[in-house]
């Protein structure tokens, strides 16, 4: 049986002897039988959409965007700035606080002596926006600045704090505390800036 095997392998080594293989297929000369070769439809499309999806970003971060800057940089830059979203930061002018009607405000905001009217179309203020005979509240509005009038669509309020004016320096020529951080408010018993004094 075993001699039988052996036979028939024999046999079957000597059939295949005869069968031609496979030929094998050469690459040309001079290209790279590993690389793909890449739809130039499908490239530009990939383009595309890489360059719909960053326009979209830029588009989306300048709409948000919002300019920063003290009361003076708004009211000195004033027609530039029209229309754009902006945050003003300044000290409110105490007696300027006005309840025209309700949910209708107007106050004063000032930085480095110049001044600037907003305007604040909601019904209630922030819990530390009050209008302290003394001074020393700090606001910052956001919204947008119109012929002159900051249109504000947030008001954002902070009182100086204990620490701040036991730490300041008090300036005689203006009768101002200067705080730590730089801003200047007005010196407990300092008059009021005036009504008069209001840029429009």
């Amino acid at each position: 049986m075993a001699r039988g095997i052996d036979h028939d392998l024999e046999q079957a080594l000597k059939d295949s002897e005869g069968v031609d293989e496979e030929p094998v297929i050469k690459p040309a000369e001079g290209k790279d039988p590993h690389k793909k070769k890449g739809s130039p439809a499908l490239v530009v499309a990939l383009l595309a959409m890489v360059g719909a999806v960053v326009a979209f970003v830029l588009v989306g971060f300048n709409d948000a965007s919002i300019y920063a800057m003290p009361a003076n940089e708004a009211v000195a830059q004033g027609s530039k700035l029209d229309g754009r979203k902006l945050r003003v930061d300044g000290e409110l002018v105490p007696g300027s606080l006005k309840d025209n009607s309700s949910c209708d405000w107007t106050f004063v905001i000032k930085a480095s002596d110049t001044t600037m009217p907003v305007h604040y179309k909601k019904c209630e203020l922030p819990d530390t926006f009050r209008d302290r005979p003394e001074g020393g509240v700090m606001v910052t509005v956001e919204g947008e600045l119109k012929d002159g009038t900051f249109q504000a669509s947030q008001v954002m309020a902070k009182c100086t704090s204990k620490y701040e004016a036991e730490n300041a320096q008090y300036d005689p020529k203006t009768h101002e505390l200067i705080l730590p951080d730089g801003r200047r408010v007005p010196a407990p018993g300092a008059k009021p800036a005036s009504s008069s004094e209001t840029i429009r």
